[in-house]
């Protein structure tokens, strides 16, 4: 009872932690995109309220993180046996899409200047306040990518490190804006197509981005087992408890943050049931420990000889 106590305040403590980063990034970029949108409008800045509206997807991308995240917390109920880490999967794989929404915009914008400047159409030259306007939003954008990432790194939250590459995409798609809004106002005319190429170039990025994020929260949701490198893991720290003669179908997936490991474990015939369920539970306690709090869930069976391989494991 008291270790359900412990888990379920580890998770409102990390849900408040993710709340909380999440809703700064919210209000800078509220304010951020209003000031974005206005300063290309003033400023004569196609790439500016462009940018703007990036920001404006960031926003979005915040809401969704705070309306999952609270289901995240409610850990284990009757009804969803294996708690709400799939909610915080699920968040992930909607930034990831709105992110490569974004980028394919991005790109069928500037493809669409680029075509009309090389047709003679001429392109507007861009004002002072949208230049400084890039730089700022290129500074605010990397500190806020940065202090998103460590909290996410920190709470292990795929959520929160995915909105932390939704703010450096930002930055990426401010630093175009800047290189295209200085190069339309101090180079002459002909050099202003840079700006939509740029964001062209950009738009590139954030669609590779988008697919590294989105393609382990598919995985996750489609329950693909863990790394080769982690299940070796596992086997080591298995094989490693004494009294586990042998061990088999092991099987493993993620449910947000935590792992979900199930196994089959095979002890001495001649020892009592008491016994062989404080095997197993050693066998719980030592991956709990090492990964995390994973969720571990162990079948005890007889062991009768059979041949093993180096890690312990044995045909199923």
């Amino acid at each position: 009872m008291q270790a359900e106590i412990d888990e379920k305040e580890a998770l409102q403590e990390r849900a408040s932690e993710v709340k909380r980063c999440t809703l700064i990034g919210l209000v800078v970029n509220a304010v951020l995109s209003a000031l974005k949108i206005v300063a290309g409008i003033i400023g004569s800045s196609g790439a500016m309220i462009a940018d703007g509206v990036h920001s404006v997807s960031d926003f979005a991308t915040d809401i969704v993180v705070l309306a999952f995240v609270g289901v995240t917390a409610r850990g284990i109920n009757h009804r969803y046996h294996y708690g709400h880490g799939k909610f915080e999967t699920f968040a992930t794989m909607i930034i990831a899409v709105v992110l490569l929404a974004v980028a394919i915009g991005l790109f069928w914008s500037g493809g669409e200047s680029v075509y009309h400047a090389l047709c003679g159409e001429e392109i507007e030259a861009p004002s002072m306040i949208a230049l400084i306007m890039a730089a700022v939003s290129i500074a605010v954008k990397e500190i806020l990518y940065r202090y998103t990432a460590h909290v996410g790194d920190a709470v292990k939250s795929m959520a929160l490190v995915a909105n932390a590459w939704h703010h450096r995409s930002d930055a990426f798609s401010s630093i175009a804006a800047l290189a295209g809004i200085a190069g339309a106002m101090f180079l002459s005319p002909q050099w202003r197509i840079l700006d939509p190429i740029a964001a062209m170039a950009v738009s590139v990025f954030i669609a590779i981005v988008a697919c590294r994020l989105l393609m382990p929260a598919v995985r996750e949701l489609l329950e693909v087992s863990l790394p080769d490198d982690e299940i070796h893991a596992i086997e080591d720290t298995v094989r490693q408890v004494p009294g586990v003669l042998a061990f088999h179908h092991l099987r493993t997936r993620k449910n947000g943050n935590r792992y979900i490991i199930d196994l089959h474990i095979k002890v001495n015939p001649n020892i009592t049931v008491v016994a062989a369920h404080d095997i197993a539970t050693a066998v719980e306690y030592s991956l709990k420990n090492r990964f995390d709090g994973a969720m571990v869930y162990t079948h005890i069976e007889p062991y009768k000889g059979e041949t093993t391989n180096n890690t312990g494991k044995c045909n199923d």
